[in-house]
């Protein structure tokens, strides 16, 4: 049986969507200076609860209180102070050049806010992925409503409880729920949707806003590929990979999905990595403090049953590989000879399992990661320019880290987002003030123009001006 919002909840949705409406162009209109002082009560609540985040996470998937500061809270603090830094600059008008047909005007952008705007959040980063965005979305000037994910309740109840201390809700307005909320929300005429999640439910959320041409920033996901070659630091190479692969058990989207290593460095590479695994999380991880669990039995099965796919397909556990269903833990695995056809190199994997494939020539890597939709992410291990120049210039992906991975999405500078499947639109930064914000063209005519004196009637003289304009100007 299909759930539904009950008429209650659904006129509850309806009427602060109308709130927000009528409230936008006051918000719109708010100056650098008070956006920033919102922005940074924002700011100041979240660290002021910094101590329940840390619980409800830990409630939700056991996340360590160290990875909740880091890849949380600080991703939120730190895309506010940068915000705040530049956002007088990002809302002054921006000239353009004159051509000299249009002589004696003047020309500028200027940018506005789209208006009430949408965030769907998703639940492997809930602090993360449901505040960054909403920080671009206060520093464009926008009203927003936001639909957290039903997976991670404790987190939901946290970040509800800040926005309610923070905000009125004909500004932000937080609700829970599961699809039916979702549904209700997505058919508003809202007008712009910031989405986080996977590409199917990412096509659904396009299909919804297209009734409204409501615009879109996508940021969804796919199979992040990492190459190491002959010449990478191997063992440099192997802890930063297991950390990025491992961290929030492996429930990121832009983790490293699978590695192709060269085969000289395989069998080297397969042992730092479980060396650094021990260090990282002892001997047995379902004791470790610092190694998370996966956020529900729905998404253990899922990964459990890519692994056993694969296995039974011909692939072989090199490394971890057992599971206790009742905790939704599985240890940190690390698997080789994995049948291309399997679903874990057909699937995105999205929790603690890593494929590793050998390879000789670099070509087919590039051929293999081409065949298959453009990730997020894309990451290169090598000393050797030419290597990261071709793998540069022969693939797409979102972003590209080169001797590292997953970081470059702390870089606030940097636009993050996919491509097509991997995600539409950019965000972090100037990038994500950008994403919800019109860029309105102005043009001031200040004095008489050309233009004037080529209005009808036509006759030979103002002909001959237009040819001249057509050959020169």
């Amino acid at each position: 049986m299909t759930a539904t919002l009950s008429v209650a909840n659904t006129e509850k949705i309806q009427s602060v969507f109308s709130a927000q409406q009528k409230n936008q162009y006051r918000i719109g209109n708010t100056s650098a200076k008070e956006r920033i002082r919102k922005l940074q009560k924002l700011s100041g609540t979240v660290v002021k609860y910094k101590a329940e985040i840390r619980k409800a996470m830990w409630e939700d998937f056991r996340k360590p209180a160290a990875e909740v500061d880091l890849t949380e809270i600080y991703v939120v603090t730190s895309e506010v102070k940068h915000t705040n830094a530049n956002l007088r600059r990002w809302m002054s008008p921006q000239k353009v050049g004159t051509p000299l047909s249009l002589l004696g005007s003047s020309s500028w952008i200027q940018y506005e806010p789209k208006g009430v705007c949408l965030i769907i959040a998703p639940w492997n980063y809930p602090l993360n992925l449901t505040f960054g965005p909403l920080v671009s979305a206060l520093a464009a000037g926008n009203t927003v409503m936001i639909k957290p994910s039903e997976h991670t309740p404790y987190s939901s109840a946290i970040m509800k409880k800040i926005i309610n201390e923070v905000f009125e809700e004909n500004e932000v307005a937080f609700f829970e729920g599961g699809v039916e909320t979702a549904t209700a929300l997505l058919s508003l005429p809202f007008n712009h949707i910031f989405f986080t999640g996977a590409p199917e439910i990412g096509k659904i959320v396009m299909r919804a806003a297209s009734k409204h041409l409501a615009s879109v920033t996508l940021e969804l996901g796919g199979k992040s590929p990492t190459i190491v070659d002959e010449t990478a630091n191997v063992a440099l190479a192997a802890t930063r990979i297991a950390w990025g692969k491992f961290s929030n058990n492996g429930q990121i989207c832009i983790a490293p999905d699978h590695i192709f290593v060269h085969e000289s460095k395989k069998e080297q590479f397969l042992n730092e990595v479980g060396k650094r695994l021990k260090i990282f999380y002892g001997e047995d991880a379902s004791q470790s403090e610092n190694y998370m669990r996966i956020v529900n039995n729905h998404h253990f099965k899922r990964v459990k049953s890519y692994l056993d796919n694969s296995v039974s397909g011909g692939a072989k556990v090199a490394i971890g590989g057992k599971s206790k269903a009742e905790e939704n833990f599985m240890e940190p695995t690390v698997v080789t000879e994995v049948p291309l056809e399997s679903d874990l190199m057909k699937n995105e994997i999205f929790g603690p399992v890593l494929p590793v494939i050998g390879y000789h020539n670099v070509q087919e890597v590039v051929d293999q990661i081409n065949a298959g939709e453009i990730p997020l992410a894309l990451y290169i291990y090598s000393s050797k320019k030419k290597n990261v120049n071709y793998i540069l210039k022969n693939t797409r992906a979102g972003g590209t880290c080169i001797n590292n991975n997953d970081v470059h999405f702390f870089n606030n500078n940097l636009p993050f987002g996919g491509s097509n499947n991997s995600g539409i639109g950019k965000s972090r930064g100037w990038y994500g003030f950008d994403a919800f914000s019109n860029a309105r063209g102005v043009y001031k005519q200040n004095m008489p123009g050309a233009l004037d004196l080529l209005m009808p009637p036509y006759n030979n003289f103002k002909q001959k001006i237009i040819d001249l304009t057509l050959k020169w100007v």
